[in-house]
């Protein structure tokens, strides 16, 4: 295939021209999550000709995400994300080199997986996943491409950009310094599938943007889209947090987030299989966050702060089944069963009563 011809009309824009292409060739970039915004964001970066990139996404495939997550199939339900993303770029971008990882990036590996690009794209829904990769980047002088999502409201950024006068842009902890812990994902209030398209390309372009050095990414400030409105402004910030206050930072917290941790798949009852099991005198069925809405009875709940494995009396003909709202609390109750009664048959409702 003719490199010239694939990328005709964008050469074609005497901004880019063949000088500007090559500065994508020459580029390597990180999307972490491939789910609503980073899936979309992988495939448009790689169609416009970026030498390499590597993904990174611990997930599988919910049939919860095809509406928002187009570049997936019915047939890749149940596949992991990273991989079946991976393969698709592969089909239609052969001048693009990619790469995954299929695990969570997490405090351990940030610094790995970040040290050998130029530019990292937040994709992710996970507050402390973005802190940290906020904070990574500041330490180790990466720009870094932000967006997020609240309902129809969309956020873009770009973060941590070296100015002429040689100091850094702001960052994530410039516009929002401490994590809140009250805001929920999409899985839990909803989103609409357009305005993830949309806050995923401005990231593509602001990639872009920072690659040829055409236009004005968006530095030193935050856009804010709101998508019912057709409305959108910009957040002046102001440099506050330096790096070594956000190294000093870095050393104390975890960035844990639960939604990442690895669940193991032989622990796990989908939606579908319980639905087909339920009324089953072998099944019991234990709610381990109290006041859920249940579409089916439940045999106890015992909330997961008083959940001592211990004190429960079990019988080995029947199988046992965790449930929470997300599948998260669910899991910490199986393990906790599972350690005190290995050859139980003790199940997680996989993604919980939001998925069911």
């Amino acid at each position: 295939m003719d490199k010239n011809q694939l990328f005709k009309r964008q050469i074609t824009l005497s901004e880019i021209g063949e000088e500007g292409q090559q500065k994508l060739q020459n580029t390597s970039v990180l999307v972490v999550g491939c789910g609503g915004l980073g899936s979309p964001i992988a495939v448009y970066l790689a169609s416009s000709g970026l030498g390499k990139i590597h993904l990174v996404d611990f997930d599988t495939v919910d049939e919860t995400n095809l509406h928002r997550q187009v570049f997936y199939a019915l047939d890749d339900v149940g596949k992991p994300k990273a991989e079946v993303l991976s393969n698709f770029i592969k089909k239609r971008a052969p001048f693009t080199e990619v790469s995954f990882t299929n695990k969570p990036i997490t405090k351990d590996n940030v610094f790995e997986l970040i040290s050998g690009v130029d530019i990292v794209v937040d994709g992710t829904d996970s507050l402390p996943t973005k802190y940290l990769l906020n904070d990574a980047c500041v330490i180790k002088s990466k720009p870094l491409v932000y967006g997020s999502l609240y309902k129809f409201d969309g956020y873009v950024a770009t973060f941590n950009v070296l100015q002429k006068e040689g100091n850094y842009s702001t960052n994530l902890r410039d516009a929002f310094p401490e994590m809140a812990t009250d805001i929920p994902n999409c899985s839990t209030i909803g989103t609409l599938n357009a305005i993830v398209g949309m806050i995923a390309t401005a990231q593509v372009n602001e990639v872009l943007k920072l690659i040829t050095g055409i236009g004005k990414p968006i530095i030193n400030e935050l856009l804010i889209y709101n998508a019912l409105q057709n409305t959108q402004l910009k957040m002046k910030l102001k440099s506050v947090f330096t790096k070594d206050k956000i190294a000093k930072l870095f050393k104390a917290q975890t960035y844990f987030d639960l939604a990442c941790s690895s669940q193991n798949p032989d622990w796990q009852i989908s939606p579908k299989a319980l639905k087909e099991k339920i009324g089953e005198q072998n099944l019991e069925l234990i709610a381990v966050l109290p006041n859920l809405k249940l579409p089916f009875k439940v045999d106890k709940t015992i909330p997961i702060q008083q959940f001592d494995a211990t004190k429960i009396e079990v019988d080995y003909a029947k199988t046992y089944v965790m449930v929470c709202q997300r599948g998260f609390n669910s899991y910490r109750a199986t393990e906790k069963m599972k350690k005190v009664y290995p050859e139980l048959n003790v199940l997680n409702l996989t993604g919980g009563i939001s998925s069911y």
